[in-house]
């Protein structure tokens, strides 16, 4: 069969990196990357059918050339949401796997552990305090306000960054069913996911 998937894959012991390839069977590719000598298991963040996976992976690879770990390897230093919403817009039909894929219940407890030992996000870990302003990525004239450590106000109502970056992702004609607001929200001319990742580099 011919390979007529695009995948992103993503990898708990390489935080802020993403795998793009292709393949005719996800769960399989993801399975095979993993006995490569990762220390934990990949987990597929989106993938889709296309009319030309080859091509369209060239594209890709090439698109994001400048922040390419190695020219012959398929990882990135990009954020997972920044590639499937170019993905989403050729996407034939979503092929990301339903449910978990895991080789065996070790292999599935160590990716939570190392999930677990990430703090989740809040505005205190990055040094933005309430009042402060963010800007969406997508359009500089749409804007929220900081309230406390996890919460906005986005027009005139509390929310989350995650529910304001898919109303303002609507707008502007995307279709995904679900976004991480601090890929999609920056502060002082980053997102704050690259601002989470720099700064955890620093430290």
């Amino acid at each position: 069969m011919k390979n007529n998937i695009v995948y992103i894959f993503t990898n708990e012991a390489m935080p802020g990196c993403v795998k793009i390839g292709i393949t005719d069977d996800v769960e399989r590719r993801m399975k095979e990357v993993y006995t490569s000598g990762v220390p934990l298991s990949f987990e597929c963040f989106y993938a889709a059918e296309v009319e030309d996976a080859a091509l369209v992976e060239k594209k890709l690879h090439f698109a994001f050339a400048d922040v390419r770990m190695n020219d012959r390897r398929e990882f990135f230093r990009i954020l997972p949401e920044r590639v499937r919403a170019v993905l989403e817009l050729i996407a034939i039909k979503d092929a990301t796997p339903r449910n978990e894929v895991f080789e065996t219940v070790d292999d599935k407890h160590a990716v939570e552990v190392a999930r677990k030992r990430r703090p989740p996000f809040n505005f205190n870990m990055l040094g933005i305090k309430p009042e402060s302003i963010l800007t969406f990525s997508e359009d500089s004239k749409v804007t929220c306000r900081v309230i406390d450590a996890k919460k906005i106000e986005f027009r005139g109502k509390q929310t989350s960054l995650s529910d304001a970056a898919m109303i303002a992702l609507r707008e502007k004609g995307y279709s995904g069913t679900s976004y991480a607001g601090p890929d999609y929200w920056e502060y002082e001319g980053e997102t704050l996911s690259q601002r989470r990742m720099r700064m955890e580099e620093e430290a």
